[in-house]
């Protein structure tokens, strides 16, 4: 009984927990709306220090200062462009962890879908390779040879039941 009660506590407090934000209290501003746009373009961000996270979710020092600077360019009224285009322009395109599309972008957004249709070409031509030459070599498995043919007869020719095979 204490084993269930342990685990309905454990389901429980990792139903109840709420994604973790780096965003520390003094850094809130006290727009909700400007708080806002900036929570959201903190999440477009990368951490360059931990790169497969957000600036919004990372604790990292350098992700507060990109925060912080955040906030500073929208609280002197810049939009949410030129905030991104200040930050590519300081820090080049990495910072962002959706790149723009564009034509040095061009192959990372069209290499997997390409990669996906290719794969799909070859299983495609695979099966239908494998289905029209597997007919042929069933058909030849199915027959039988003139010496297997006369051992059925005897064996049919019999009186005794067919043996179990074992």
């Amino acid at each position: 009984m204490k084993q269930f009660r342990a685990f309905l506590l454990a389901i429980a407090m990792i139903a109840g927990s709420q994604p973790a934000h780096a965003v520390q209290p003094d850094e809130v501003m006290s727009d909700p709306a400007r708080e806002s746009r900036a929570r959201e373009l903190s999440r477009e961000l990368r951490c360059m220090v931990c790169q497969n996270q957000s600036i919004d979710d990372s604790d990292a020092p350098l992700a507060r200062d990109l925060r912080l600077l955040v906030r500073e360019r929208i609280a002197s009224g810049d939009s949410d462009a030129q905030v991104i285009d200040f930050l590519v322009a300081r820090y080049g395109e990495f910072v962002l962890l959706k790149p723009r599309f564009n034509s040095r972008t061009l192959l990372l957004w069209l290499l997997p879908p390409l990669a996906l249709a290719g794969g799909g070409l070859a299983l495609w031509a695979n099966m239908r390779r494998r289905s029209g030459s597997g007919a042929r070599e069933d058909d030849s498995l199915l027959k039988l040879t003139a010496d297997e043919e006369a051992r059925v007869e005897a064996l049919m020719s019999d009186n005794r039941p067919p043996e179990k095979p074992v």
